[in-house]
């Protein structure tokens, strides 16, 4: 054991975590040169594409250090806040962390949230200041944050270029001396925690696990704490660029096991194995439950493949422990599910890959939070759905939930980052200066209105330098109203949303006139009408197509042409009556980007 070593690599967007796992990679020759590749541990097309790291990637690697071999399993985390959930579970399997800080940049929100994290788990941490080969980077001055924030010496911060490799090697050096061996006892018995899983349609379900007590070989008999199921060990092994069969995994080491799982609810992550002889007497604490911030309903393009989806979702959740669905049904788009997510990115990334990995197309319908609401009864409903609302007589008061707010930027764009915050009903809270040109402002706000767009406007105005991070801090009385969008006359419950009473009048409006943009014409009017309860704030139309049916009216008196316009009209009526609207995918998704 004393020759294993458990860390991750933590940071900000983009301030090069997954390039220097690629250097670290190439130094302990994990990888030959053929397979060698860019972001090598992002495997999926999706993170490629857009350049970001969705999931946690563990490898191991091994590092001959004075004439010893040790074994380095490395685990390489997301930086965006949508995917906070991967990064504090890499952390809670890890003794050490690499904290990744971009010379050009400096420290930014989520590089501090991260770091909080870490420490809270009494990780080693070994700072790294990276890009140093960029002609913007302030070494000295991201230097002196970085040791103002961990108290180390400037000494102590490894300088390097992830990109030409420049300064890498003592890094591998530095893990092996500082970063303590994980501690446990061999002989005792397994305790292992499963930190993540992925479901393979040929060999079942494939958990990765830390163990922190005793061993497993192939071919024991284990079983899952907390669900109390029971298997036989087919196979195990540890974690290269693929996996590798192994005879067993010792203790303190990271690894998988196939034990020919074939249904997903039976594995959850943060579940403890253990033997079947000889088990342990309680469950490693895992982690902390993940609390969706956005809900959203999904329901199949084709009403018959209900029963397909739920499949589908129970498979990718084991490969998402943060996202979380239930069933309900929707007047409009018949049942479905509803989905919590971390964000609005989150939320993206799961619609996209469920349409690549799993050939799944959904509707989603427009995001919202959930809200706690005290009924004149003494009853407290919560309420992740406005069709779920009671009726507006029989609610005493409604909470919604709020969030502390850090936002940390350059204090050019201190005042126009005031200004967002204060349109979005934030309060601040406290501002202070982290350099001379560096602000860092923390605000109360509520979670509602950085659903939408709040994190894309923040980087538009303050040119990308501004970062953002936040967490839940409670629940505040809200003036809350339901605004309903009615579509010639018939409520559309899928467009629905809890809006704040200020907000409400212009949010209508602006629906009502990107809908007339996007609602096909039919052969009559369409009314698109914004209401709350039975008030109707604002309208508009769109218009029929209509038939030039006096044509064939040559000459003659009017009277032959109205006769002809009236027959048309009475019809236009009758087709009002019994016609549909159907509302096109795009007119859910536009509501997002009303701004």
């Amino acid at each position: 054991m004393k020759n294993i070593r458990n860390f991750c690599i933590i940071a900000h967007i983009d301030h090069g975590k997954s390039t220097l796992a690629d250097r670290l990679l190439e130094l302990t020759r994990t990888l030959n040169e053929r397979d060698m590749e860019n972001q090598v541990l992002d495997d999926m097309d999706l993170e490629k594409e857009k350049g970001i790291t969705i999931k946690s990637h563990a490898i191991q690697m091994d590092y001959m250090y004075h004439g010893e071999q040790y074994k380095l399993n490395l685990i390489d985390t997301p930086g965006h806040v949508d995917f906070s959930y991967e990064v504090s579970r890499s952390i809670a399997s890890c003794e050490g962390a690499l904290l990744v800080v971009d010379a050009t940049q400096g420290i930014q929100a989520q590089t501090i949230s991260n770091l909080y994290q870490a420490i809270d788990h009494g990780l080693e941490i070994i700072p790294v200041l990276n890009k140093i080969d960029m002609d913007a980077a302030q070494v000295e001055v991201v230097s002196d944050q970085i040791c103002d924030m961990l108290g180390c010496d400037p000494d102590d911060i490894f300088k390097v270029s992830a990109r030409t490799g420049e300064g890498v090697p003592p890094i591998l050096d530095a893990i092996v001396e500082r970063i303590p061996a994980p501690v446990g006892d061999p002989d005792g018995p397994l305790q292992a925690l499963i930190f993540d899983s992925v479901f393979n349609s040929f060999r079942g379900v494939i958990a990765y696990f830390k163990i922190k007590n005793g061993s497993i070989r192939k071919g024991d008999k284990v079983k899952f704490f907390n669900t109390g199921m029971e298997y036989e060990a087919e196979e195990v092994g540890v974690l290269k660029l693929k996996l590798k069969p192994t005879d067993s995994v010792e203790c303190g080491d990271v690894g998988y096991i196939i034990s020919g799982i074939k249904s997903a609810a039976e594995v959850k992550v943060g579940d403890t194995i253990t033997h079947l002889e000889k088990p342990c007497s309680e469950a490693i604490a895992g982690f902390e439950e993940v609390k969706p911030m956005v809900f959203a309903g999904m329901y199949p393009v084709d009403a018959s493949k209900f029963e397909e989806l739920r499949t589908v979702l129970e498979k990718f959740q084991l490969n998402d422990a943060s996202f979380v669905y239930e069933p309900e049904s929707s007047l409009a788009l018949g049942s479905g599910f509803r989905c919590g997510f971390l964000g609005l990115l989150h939320l993206e990334i799961v619609q996209e890959r469920l349409f690549r990995e799993y050939n799944m197309d959904v509707i989603t319908t427009v995001p919202n939070v959930s809200y706690k609401v005290y009924t004149t009864q003494g009853e407290v409903l919560d309420v992740h759905n406005p069709s779920g609302m009671p009726a507006p007589t029989l609610i005493d008061h409604i909470e919604e939930p709020f969030i502390r707010a850090q936002i940390i930027s350059k204090s050019d764009y201190f005042g126009v980052i005031m200004k967002l915050c204060l349109d979005k009903r934030g309060t601040l809270v406290s501002q202070h200066f982290i350099t001379a040109d560096r602000v860092e402002l923390n605000y109360d706000m509520p979670l509602s209105e950085i659903v939408f767009g709040f994190y894309d406007n923040l980087k538009t105005i303050s040119r990308g330098y501004a970062s953002f991070d936040y967490h839940i801090t409670g629940y505040r009385p809200a003036k809350l109203v339901r605004l309903d969008i009615l579509l010639n006359g018939e409520p559309a419950d899928a467009l629905s949303t809890l809006i704040h009473e200020d907000n409400a009048y212009d949010f209508g409006r602006k629906m009502c006139v990107k809908l007339k943009d996007l609602i096909p014409r039919q052969q009559f009017d369409i009314p698109v009408q914004a209401a709350i309860g039975a008030k109707i704030i604002a309208r508009e139309t769109v218009k029929q197509v209509r038939k030039d049916v006096t044509a064939k009216c040559y000459g003659g008196d009017i009277t032959r042409k109205r006769k002809l316009l009236e027959k048309q009209k009475e019809g236009k009526k009758r087709m009002r009556q019994i016609g549909t609207v159907q509302v096109p995918q795009s007119a859910f998704m536009a509501v997002l980007k009303l701004d």
